[in-house]
């Protein structure tokens, strides 16, 4: 295959500047590699097998010693509901539950929904939260804002604006190579305010992408380093673009859920937005600068369009889309008046699932509104297993079994509470930030961490939020191998680029990034209250 494209052959069966031959399903398939054929067929018989050794056959002295002293709010409440005895017993079941369900989700042994509704099947069996609390989840303000959010953003596709929108900003700021990337940067930062999973908004993109790619030479099994760029970028910002905003993600969602439900504070759109977003940028600006002068500098020749009237083409699409329509400019007032009141949220005191709420029965209505509810795609099987994952974090907080992990491990290695903050925010964001090579969900990620930042910090004294709001604003890092997320699946599948090229550009910035977050540490979060600083 070559690797850079010097000139471009004549192809009469396949047109590079037609969008429709980049649509998802006609990206060739990826096939699971050997290993992960192998754990997928282990991943039942190790789960059965981990549950049951940890729920019936362990003796773990630190869950035995458990009692009325050694557990606070939720978990004390639930100990004298239930008894010490029963109480001990369900933060063996909890353990074994959660053991079971991570080798499931890393395994794919099992669908990721189906995996969460034996989690939620297991959490009532084994008493370790009541029926209510554990059915209730599907209910929690949380999922509601998921679902709503995936109307709204079904409602600017449906109408093609977002399409109308990338293209525009592709002509209107892509006047040469560099200046096309950095407009897709702003794309991608400007749809990450509006839709929530990072699939969807590279799905938006795939066909825009390619077939820029194709005008700069990157086509038919030819690479180069501006379609490099183009598609890493891609990835890298779908990604730290939704880091930016509260609801970019599902995941900071569940992070602010697990956090700000154990205290009485509340962490809003606008709390967000202020302290994560600033940081956003600074890394995607790093990153896109990174990605053209260090790791796939561009050629001269790779810097000019390779095939005649690309742009032409371009422009002809969204000719082709004609004037706004009205249905356009109702899906950008809707969703700009639910903008509006989410970053005002501090003013009015809507809270962010209630605005999403007004915007999803205004473009649900009759005569007024956009979408009807077969144009609207909401994922459910990402709600299922969003659910299980929430059912997990209810458990969790029932049990206190984080809090008392944390403390059988710290004081197994013998660490007193004298330790100073700074080693502990360097453990756990370190953790955090490299647990992205890892893992394929950021929701697991997020189910893990957030959970172990939340009792290092309950067990050394700080607020919780000084450890979990850190480990949170890390989640979108998972970008460096294609396993590592659903969109590094996806574009991988472009054969734009190498599994070594991703690789070497994605472990870099995750290292700058998290050299960041602990500057940050230090310095934003120090003076907006969160941290007490790191020196």
């Amino acid at each position: 295959m070559a690797e850079d494209t010097k000139t471009i052959t004549s192809n009469h069966a396949f047109d590079p500047l037609d969008m429709n031959n980049y649509r998802i399903e006609k990206l060739p398939k990826m096939e699971k590699s050997g290993f992960e054929k192998l754990m997928s067929k282990l991943g039942i018989p190790l789960a059965v097998i981990a549950f049951v050794l940890i729920y019936w056959f362990s003796g773990i002295s630190f869950l035995d010693n458990l009692s009325e002293t050694s557990v606070s709010g939720k978990a004390l409440a639930r100990l004298n509901e239930i008894g010490l005895t029963d109480f001990i017993r369900s933060n063996y079941a909890m353990l074994a539950i959660f053991v079971a369900a991570l080798i499931l989700w890393i395994t794919e042994a099992l669908p990721n929904y189906l995996t969460s509704l034996f989690v939620v099947l297991g959490i009532v069996l084994c008493g370790v939260t009541s029926q209510k609390e554990a059915f209730a989840q599907l209910g929690h303000p949380v999922m509601w804002l998921n679902i709503l959010s995936f109307i709204l953003a079904s409602m600017l596709v449906k109408t093609k604006f977002a399409k109308r929108l990338a293209l525009g900003f592709v002509l209107k700021f892509g006047k040469n190579a560099k200046s096309t990337l950095w407009s897709f940067l702003a794309i991608n930062l400007i749809l990450s305010m509006f839709i929530s999973a990072t699939t969807v908004k590279a799905a938006i993109m795939l066909p825009i992408m390619m077939t820029v790619c194709a005008i700069y030479g990157a086509y038919g099994g030819n690479r180069n380093n501006f379609g490099r760029n183009l598609v890493i970028q891609e990835l890298f910002q779908v990604n730290l673009g939704a880091s930016a905003f509260l609801t970019g993600s599902g995941a900071h969602l569940l992070a602010i859920s697990l956090i700000f439900g154990a205290t009485t504070s509340e962490f809003g759109y606008t709390d967000w937005l202020k302290t994560c977003a600033p940081l956003s940028l600074l890394i995607l600006v790093l990153g896109l600068t990174l990605s053209m002068y260090v790791f796939f500098p561009m050629k001269k020749e790779e810097q000019k369009p390779q095939i005649e009237g690309g742009m032409e083409r371009l422009r002809a699409e969204l000719a082709a889309m004609g004037k706004m329509t009205t249905e356009e400019w109702k899906a950008v007032i809707i969703f700009g008046g639910v903008l509006l009141m989410w970053c005002t949220d501090s003013l009015h005191g809507v809270d962010a699932t209630t605005v999403a709420l007004i915007g999803a029965v205004i473009a649900l209505m009759p005569g007024i509104g956009v979408v009807k509810w077969n144009d609207v795609d909401i994922p459910w099987h990402l709600m299922i297993f969003s659910c299980g994952a929430y059912a997990l974090g209810a458990g969790l907080n029932t049990t206190n079994l984080p809090g008392t992990l944390v403390n059988a491990l710290f004081d197994s290695l013998g660490i007193g509470d004298g330790t100073p903050f700074w080693v502990l925010y360097v453990i756990v964001t370190f953790c955090m930030m490299y647990s992205g090579l890892i893992f394929q969900s950021k929701t697991i990620r997020t189910m893990i961490f957030v959970p172990i930042a939340m009792g290092i910090a309950q067990r050394f004294g700080y607020p919780v939020i000084s450890l979990a709001l850190p480990v949170a604003m890390l989640t979108e890092h998972c970008y460096a191998l294609p396993f590592n997320s659903k969109p590094a699946l996806l574009l991988y599948s472009t054969n734009q680029y190498s599994i070594t090229d991703a690789f070497k550009y994605g472990i870099t910035l995750m290292t700058i990034s998290w050299f960041l977050i602990l500057v940050w540490g230090q310095t934003v979060l120090k003076w907006l209250g969160i941290t007490p600083g790191l020196f």
